[in-house]
């Protein structure tokens, strides 16, 4: 948040240093996430799997393509997408057909192979947008939809934060802590960057402690430096390419329609948290055309899929700097840092307890926005059917914590929590009677919602009122 709590459209007004600080400060709200997710596919392919250089590139190009697809207008971030992991295990765990006598290095590319077509399939369905129109797509998307799922993201990586946190839960603290106090208490750029400030102090007191002879309360050390004695200073990431099978497709391809699904709900959670419509301008067309042209470029080289992130959206909240320029610097510097193995390391010691405890705002965070767009938009749940709706969407989102697994054939099939949730969720608002919601009907609650099809007309409304 800025000092007088205004919303900074153009951040070159906050000076250069502070643009790079901030910038900084999304690099690290997107960082932790983005490099678990290879850290992850390396335990189910035994050490053979993503790796944290080409993740890191495919983040920052990857973002600095949807930037250009979304005509420089969206300020998100795009990083790995978590929910690929179960089709990432289900391919290392493949042991049939051609899979039989591989090594878990030969099954990746097949991996990679799937995700190019998972990419592809956004092009289908934002064609659909393009030619039926954003306010026939979105009657099937209203708040009482896309609010829950919103509050499903952030609540379904709530056992993430936990987990990270309980590693040490006083280093944990201590990030919360500063987050909190800079957040409330902070004057001028310190009230900018709380969550900058929360990694830094945190990891100062992780040295202290550990330099004092401290450790983990499981006996581990708190802070791991073995990977950066032996990696180069200068180096070209790993690239792999990738190889197409129709198993593989038919594992990786579905999952697709949970990371569209939340491509929908945090590009309504970003224009709700900026106050502008970008549904609308550039389109929801345009931000799936660059969202999934990025992943599937992505996994061209060998990296994992990529998703827009709700923890930079977080970080959008609580800094007040709404400028998508903050974040192409945040890509920028994950493109430097994918080519310096050794700070990439440096970074990559950060211990999960610092991860945790910034994930408690960033996280809870994401969910309030869901409940935020319900409320504003006079959601009624005295109708048994959106009681209905809602109640299915939290209880698939997060009760589904692996998933949901079937078989076609001899091919297992995975559906995420959010892709059942979504699935759900549309399907209910369909079927059951009772759907008024027509979009643009309510212009006041689509413009809390970041939806609105005519911002304009409606801020003059507001102005003759009054």
């Amino acid at each position: 948040m800025n000092e007088n709590n205004t919303a900074i459209k153009d951040a070159r007004s906050l000076g250069l240093p502070k643009m790079l600080l901030l910038g900084l400060q999304h690099m690290f709200a997107m960082f932790g996430a983005t490099i678990l997710v290879p850290i992850l596919v390396n335990t189910y392919f035994e050490g053979q799997g993503l790796s944290i250089q080409v993740t890191l590139m495919c983040a920052g190009f990857g973002t600095l393509f949807f930037h250009a697809c979304s005509k420089f207008k969206v300020p998100a971030f795009l990083g790995s997408s978590f929910a690929f992991l179960g089709g990432f295990a289900t391919v290392a765990n493949l042991n049939t057909g051609i899979f039989a006598d591989m090594t878990m290095g030969e099954k990746l590319p097949y991996a990679c192979g799937g995700i190019v077509v998972a990419g592809a399939l956004y092009l289908i369905l934002a064609l659909i947008i393009k030619l039926a129109g954003v306010e026939r797509v979105m009657h099937y998307l209203p708040p009482v939809v896309t609010g829950p799922i919103i509050i499903c993201i952030g609540l379904s990586l709530a056992p993430s934060a936990i987990a990270n946190a309980s590693t040490n839960w006083l280093i944990a603290l201590i990030a919360l802590g500063t987050i909190i106090v800079f957040n409330i208490w902070g004057k001028g750029m310190f009230k900018i960057i709380p969550i900058l400030l929360g990694v830094v102090i945190s990891y100062v007191f992780a040295l202290v402690l550990q330099g004092l002879g401290f450790t983990n309360p499981d006996g581990s050390v708190i802070l791991n430096f073995s990977g950066v004695s032996s990696a180069a200073v200068v180096g070209l990431p790993p690239f792999i390419l990738p190889k197409f099978n129709l198993t593989a497709i038919l594992i990786m391809a579905p999952i697709a329609i949970a990371t569209m699904m939340e491509h929908i709900g945090d590009i309504s959670a970003i224009s709700a948290t900026v106050g502008q419509n970008f549904i609308e301008d550039p389109g929801l067309h345009r931000t799936l055309i660059g969202d999934g042209i990025a992943t599937s470029i992505s996994a061209m080289i060998g990296g994992p899929a990529n998703t827009t992130y709700g923890e930079n959206t977080g970080v959008l909240e609580l800094s007040r700097v709404h400028d998508p320029k903050v974040v192409r610097l945040a890509a920028c510097y994950a493109i430097v840092l994918s080519f310096i193995p050794k700070v990439a390391e440096i970074i990559a010691s950060m211990p999960a307890s610092i991860i945790g405890g910034v994930s408690f705002i960033l996280y809870g965070m994401i969910s309030a926005i869901g409940v935020r767009n319900v409320v504003e938009n006079h959601v009624d749940f005295t109708k048994s059917r959106n009681l209905i709706i809602a109640g299915v969407i939290l209880v698939s989102g997060l009760g589904f914590s692996d998933g949901l697994t079937f078989t076609i054939g001899s091919t297992s099939i995975t559906l995420t929590s959010l892709a059942i949730a979504a699935i759900a969720g549309i399907v209910l608002n369909a079927i059951l009677p009772g759907n008024d919601y027509a979009f643009g009907k309510d212009p006041e609650g689509d413009a809390s919602r970041g939806v609105d099809l005519r911002p304009h007309e409606l801020e003059q409304e507001l102005k003759n009122q009054k």
